[in-house]
């Protein structure tokens, strides 16, 4: 994926009234990797709406396009970025390019408020999907076929993946390149771009009431993170954290936005994923430093999570031949 013939094309469609903010996140968050081509697809002057109505403060009127609206149609993944008064619909040319593009199968990734273009072809009936809490009462009166779902900061479905905010799309973004890359090559992306860990999709997009600092429990989740291949219970974190049981479960599910324990599988999976990639490890070591216990057990929770063993897993993202040493291989 090092040269731009073998690179998967991402189309980030510069939609009327869209919002800056998403296109240059997607941008960027996918020109970082040489195994990603990004257009910014557009209409051309002399097929523009000619009554755009009112630009919007903060949105990509004036951008200009580095490709052609019909680029777009062909690409292997099409971001559609949010856009100001989404229930106005877009100029038909971006429909019909949305429906091409959806029906020949790319990957499609809605920011924000982007979701509504997809509705709108009714790409989404029958599908869950999410957008900034916000919109979701709108996005649920007008689209009754689509399964919304509220606070999550992004959902997948099938080859939909639809994210609230900004903030939010980099996290969706972040999941594709994961998906593509590995785990390893997106905790590069994260460190490229100066950004925190991405989160997953069950974190919530906000939480009633005050909210607690995102550091309250950063030294327990440190502190199990270089423990994950030793037997970790809620009891003994809550312990760790000087807190009740009932209190650790509460505090820690608000600021992660899930169960102590659904946070460590997660954990294991993703140390598992970077392992897979860059190691020559035997699935059996894997296992036990990842807190599996047994290869089986492994393999169950592995496939359960990514719907593949772990060997088909390496042999897809390229990671080292299984010994006893770790590979130096680096991707």
């Amino acid at each position: 994926m090092g040269t731009t013939e073998e690179a998967r094309s991402v189309a980030i469609l510069a939609v009327p009234r869209a919002y800056t903010l998403d296109i240059g996140i997607a941008t960027h968050v996918f020109g970082r990797h040489p195994g990603y081509r990004v257009l910014v697809c557009a209409e051309g002057t002399e097929d523009a709406d000619p009554d755009p109505g009112t630009p919007f403060a903060g949105t990509a009127t004036g951008l200009g396009p580095t490709h052609p609206l019909s680029a777009a149609e062909s690409a292997d993944v099409v971001v559609v970025p949010g856009y100001d008064d989404p229930l106005l619909p877009l100029p038909s040319s971006y429909a019909r390019t949305l429906r091409i593009a959806t029906e020949r199968g790319a990957r499609m990734l809605a920011i924000c408020t982007g979701v509504f273009a997809l509705a709108d072809i009714g790409a989404l009936n029958g599908r869950t999907a999410t957008t900034h809490w916000r919109h979701t009462a709108e996005l649920r009166e007008n689209y009754p076929e689509v399964g919304v779902t509220e606070n999550r900061l992004f959902v997948e479905d099938g080859p939909f993946l639809t994210s609230a905010g900004a903030g939010a799309g980099i996290d969706a973004c972040l999941h594709v390149v994961r998906g593509d890359f590995g785990a390893a090559v997106a905790d590069g992306v994260t460190k490229d771009v100066v950004l925190p860990a991405a989160r997953g999709a069950q974190e919530p997009q906000y939480v009633d009431g005050p909210v607690a600092s995102r550091e309250d429990l950063r030294a327990t989740r440190e502190w199990a993170l270089a423990h994950l291949g030793s037997p970790l219970t809620v009891q003994g974190l809550a312990e760790l954290s000087l807190l009740s049981r009932r209190t650790f479960i509460r505090r820690f599910a608000r600021e992660t936005g899930m169960p102590p324990m659904h946070w460590v599988a997660v954990q294991r999976i993703l140390r598992a994923r970077r392992l897979l990639e860059t190691s020559g490890w035997t699935v059996e070591r894997i296992a036990r430093e990842t807190g599996f216990g047994s290869a089986a057990n492994f393999r169950t929770a592995f496939r359960r999570e990514l719907g593949m063993t772990p060997s088909a897993y390496r042999a897809a993202h390229g990671g080292g031949q299984e010994s006893g040493v770790p590979s130096r291989s680096t991707r």
